[in-house]
């Protein structure tokens, strides 16, 4: 690539066809943040780039995967987390809000993907030292504060009281908030601002909590 080289591509094929080669280059450095599992909408593509990492010293050379939450949706996901780290990643849980992805090669090249959509996520290639180095430093800053992932893990379970409790449990259930609040005996408003306090803003959040919590999804 040119010095202060900036490109889109739209969809992992094209991504892979495009830039492959820039995870060949990775010597140093790996990173990645995302917010879960998914952002390769084909295994096989993620596989490919993968295999495509194979750096010059590599007992010198640790990637680092930054994630949120959501990438622990189910034992399925926490098995491949494990794994990862298995193989000599460091993995890290962070609960600030984290892009769909960015991966930062060596310090000089960054990747930023957006939403998937019908015709793939838009990626936005770019050598341009600045953005890389902003990004460099963010990333650093959320990974300094973020949590191990057998740490996360291990996280106490936090104190909910019986109504909490039940909260959970229904919106893990898929009832409308109307559903639940009659099911519950409380208000619609009421069961709205409970749902609020537990910091749990959608279905999918929920089930999460849940399972954190050990109740029935």
């Amino acid at each position: 690539m040119r010095n202060e080289e900036v490109f889109s591509v739209r969809g992992d094929a094209e991504l892979i066809a495009r830039a492959g080669h820039l995870f060949d280059s990775a010597r140093t450095e790996f990173l990645c943040a995302a917010r879960d599992l998914k952002t390769w909408s084909r295994p096989g593509n993620r596989d490919a780039v993968r295999n495509r990492i194979r750096p010059a010293d590599p007992a010198g050379f640790t990637p680092r995967k930054l994630l949120s939450p959501l990438a622990l949706a189910d034992e399925e996901a926490r098995a491949h987390l494990r794994l990862v780290r298995s193989k000599g990643a460091l993995v890290r849980i962070s609960r600030s809000p984290l892009p769909h992805e960015t991966i930062l090669i060596d310090r000089r090249v960054m990747i930023l993907a957006g939403q998937e959509t019908p015709t793939g996520r838009e990626c936005t290639v770019t050598t341009s030292q600045i953005l890389v180095d902003g990004v460099h430093s963010l990333f650093w800053a959320i990974w300094d504060a973020a949590v191990d992932l057998e740490t996360y893990l291990r996280t106490d379970v936090p104190h909910l009281d019986a109504d909490g409790r039940m909260i959970l449990k229904a919106l893990a259930s898929g009832l409308t908030d109307e559903s639940a609040a009659k099911r519950l005996g409380v208000s619609l408003r009421t069961y709205r601002r409970r749902v609020a306090e537990l910091e749990a803003d959608s279905r999918f959040q929920a089930g999460l909590r849940a399972g954190e919590l050990g109740l029935p999804r």
